[in-house]
């Protein structure tokens, strides 16, 4: 497939996702939400791709929807939608995209360079670890624009940083810098601000090397966690654990590489 607004790259067993209207700070307008939706389903259905690393051109990751200052009129952009309904079929596409990344079967990481704000800070939190670098910043917004949290974020948010620390940045809809971010768990690791795409490659590609299909089941199990008892959750990882070893294949390997002393060649078959 092509994309206007994203640009595609794959690195060995990595996909590297970036989001590419740098000219709005990568605001999501419908055409980019769709092609998050696009892509997210082409990646899933790659068995190539083991590991996805998003990012942002330009300074920032993502502003959020786009509702800024609109095209004129005669413009091949110009929205026939008024400012409410594009809100409307905003969260409508977003929810779908965000969606779709929760249960993408892969490990994700969001390099955020610079800022991520509103629906674009719901998307970094919609993958499974957020990197960044001195220069990274978070803002709900969502108050500022008269509307609720939206995009995932009242999911997300709870779940990463605890309920008080979530309601505080919402309600304050401030500026949260990258200590902060670390500090609270909005941020999982912090790099070079030169390095910060390299660096998060890098990890994808760490995290890429072990059995796909062990790695895919890791992710369902904690997920499934998140809203079940003890004794369903305790069901649900023998369930994980009996996928994971019909892998033949992998499951030889796994003893094979460690008794060998060499790097392991993990196939998923």
């Amino acid at each position: 497939m092509t994309y206007e607004h994203i640009l595609l790259e794959k690195d060995d067993h990595v996909a590297i996702v970036t989001l590419n209207r740098p000219e709005r700070l990568n605001a999501l307008n419908a055409t980019l939400w769709e092609e998050i939706i696009g892509i997210g389903e082409e990646l899933h259905a790659d068995d190539t791709v083991r590991a996805v690393v998003f990012t942002g051109a330009g300074r920032g990751f993502c502003s959020g929807a786009d509702v800024g200052p609109a095209p004129a009129n005669g413009s091949a952009e110009a929205p026939t939608l008024s400012r409410e309904e594009m809100l409307d079929e905003y969260g409508r596409i977003g929810r779908q995209a965000l969606s779709i990344y929760q249960r993408l079967d892969k490990p994700t990481i969001a390099a955020v360079n610079g800022v991520a704000a509103g629906a674009g800070y719901s998307l970094a939190l919609a993958c499974d670890l957020r990197v960044g670098t001195e220069n990274t910043r978070f803002n709900t917004m969502f108050l500022q624009r008269n509307i609720s949290a939206d995009s995932g974020m009242s999911y997300f948010l709870p779940r990463i940083v605890g309920y008080s620390r979530a309601i505080d940045l919402i309600y304050s809809s401030r500026f949260v810098g990258y200590e902060e971010a670390y500090r609270i768990g909005l941020l999982d690791r912090v790099f070079d601000t030169e390095t910060l795409v390299s660096d998060a490659v890098q990890l994808a590609k760490d995290m890429s090397k072990w059995p796909p299909v062990a790695t895919q089941m890791a992710k369902r199990v904690l997920q499934h966690s998140m809203g079940a008892s003890l004794e369903d959750q305790l069901r649900f990882e023998v369930h994980g654990l009996s996928v994971a070893r019909r892998a033949a294949n992998d499951q030889k390997e796994s003893r094979d590489f460690f008794l060998e002393k060499r790097d392991p060649n993990f196939t998923g078959t």
